[in-house]
């Protein structure tokens, strides 16, 4: 789908701020039902502009899903579809692939300033660097993961997976001081996602002491702050509330009711997130901009619930796994006198409409596409809906594949399979994915699997595994 170009004079040009945050599950935050924990920042963004109950990433994990989000194209185009970890970051040839063009590039060409806070998981070798691929400042790391604090992680309290406990058992261990507690129900011990994987400002590593949201938080502010004068995009790509586990003593003190050490940790990461995020719409506010900011909250993928404790009800399954849970996310979109505040959007989406709808609004797109990669943009344009100048979405089939596990919505209707045959499911009057309904719906089935076919038959094969 190409999107025609649109001028603007430099005051009319909106700043665009994407939040994304990691591994959370599509129904903690208060706005989507949680009961547990409260959220009232989030909460309250949701409450300004539009919540989306059907609002999808393209992959169920993170870096996957980011390299769709980063171009505005199904990552299944260019070859990126599985998740590389540990060592494979450092690996030559792994990342996005230089030939795509990222959202950043786009909107720095045509005059944004660009600034990525947080994690990048899109390559961890020199070619595929925040600052090759548009950002004109970068301050995060660029693997899967990060502790949140410096060893000996003084401070906070730490969960962390084990295959063995000390006393060579199964179980649950706390240390003396009750700093460290090791869990061996996931049969694996947490990764070492420090390893090679400096923090860095630019391409130089930085000693930093402050918890890492708090770090990220710190540095999206000052970024916003000092580019108000101009238009601006910031990608804040927070790592909470992705695991290790490590929460602060005064985030756990506020959740000292909930018995088991696990759920409080995860309940106090998420409220130290809540917090963080009300501090960024704050520095807008006082920045005088908040009028005209466009900002996307999302998930960049569903909760890994035995990991965590992330919920993502009603919806069946989690990270990993395209049913519902695993793709359908917490999606919000606000822009205060633009976006029609207290809208709950039940039509699906894409993360893919968020890119497409930035770069529509900020006029970042030339008139005829030059390249291959810019006339195949995958998302629409969401702003008609959101302002009220449109009653609804053009209905279109959203697509998913993971090797062997593939997927398709379109309206009602989900199409999954994993290397079986394919399961047919109402989402309407069926959310959780309970009743499959192929052996009803032979035709449907058919229908949408020749959609998919036809789609699939477009992608590229993946550059790894």
């Amino acid at each position: 789908m190409t999107l025609a170009g649109v001028s603007a004079s430099a005051e009319q040009r909106p700043n665009v701020i994407f939040i994304a945050v990691d591994d959370l599950g599509y129904g903690e935050l208060g706005c989507y039902g949680g009961k547990d924990i409260p959220t009232p920042q989030i909460d309250a963004l949701a409450a300004s502009g539009a919540r989306f109950t059907s609002g999808y990433v393209t992959a169920p994990f993170c870096a996957a899903s980011r390299a769709a989000l980063m171009t505005g194209r199904y990552q299944t185009r260019f070859g990126f579809e599985f998740n590389p970890i540990g060592a494979k970051n450092a690996a030559p040839g792994i990342g996005l692939p230089v030939v795509e063009k990222t959202m950043a590039d786009r909107l720095r060409d045509s005059g944004y300033a660009t600034g990525l806070v947080g994690k990048w998981h899109l390559g961890g070798t020199a070619p595929f660097h925040p600052q090759r691929r548009g950002f004109d400042e970068f301050f995060g790391f660029l693997h899967e993961g990060h502790f949140y604090v410096p060893q000996p992680w003084q401070g906070v309290t730490t969960w962390l997976r084990r295959k063995t406990l000390p006393d060579g058992g199964q179980g649950r261990w706390t240390s003396p001081d009750g700093r460290i507690v090791w869990s061996t129900h996931l049969g694996s011990n947490e990764p070492e996602y420090d390893t090679d994987n400096p923090l860095l400002r630019s391409s130089q590593p930085v000693e930093e002491q402050a918890n890492l949201t708090d770090a990220f938080t710190r540095e999206a502010c000052d970024f916003i702050g000092r580019h108000r004068a101009q238009p601006f995009f910031l990608y804040l790509a927070y790592n909470a509330v992705h695991s290790p586990m490590q929460a602060t003593d005064d985030d756990l003190k506020k959740f000292a009711h909930i018995e088991d050490i696990q759920r409080r940790i995860f309940a106090a990461m998420l409220a130290h997130l809540d917090d963080s995020v009300g501090k960024v719409l704050a520095q807008l506010r006082d920045s005088a901009i908040e009028e005209n900011t466009l900002v996307v909250f999302f998930s960049d993928n569903g909760g890994p619930t035995q990991e965590l404790t992330s919920s993502n009800a009603p919806l069946r399954g989690g990270k990993g796994e395209l049913w519902d849970g695993g793709i359908r996310v917490p999606f919000i979109a606000a822009w205060k006198n633009h976006i029609n505040a207290g809208q709950v959007v039940d039509a699906p989406v894409a993360s893919l409409d968020a890119t497409a709808t930035a770069l529509k609004v900020a006029g970042s797109l030339a008139p005829e596409p030059s390249t291959k990669a810019e006339a195949t943009l995958d998302g629409i344009n969401l702003m008609p809906l959101l302002t009220g100048k449109a009653t609804q979405l053009p209905e279109r089939p959203l697509f998913w594949r993971v090797g062997k596990k593939n997927a398709l919505r379109l309206g009602d209707w989900k199409l999954i399979r994993d290397g079986k045959e394919w399961q047919l499911y109402d989402l309407t009057h069926d959310i959780s994915e309970t009743r499959n309904l192929a052996t009803q719906e032979p035709a449907r089935v058919q229908q949408l699997s020749a959609l998919w076919d036809k789609w699939n038959a477009e992608q590229m094969e993946p550059l790894w595994r």
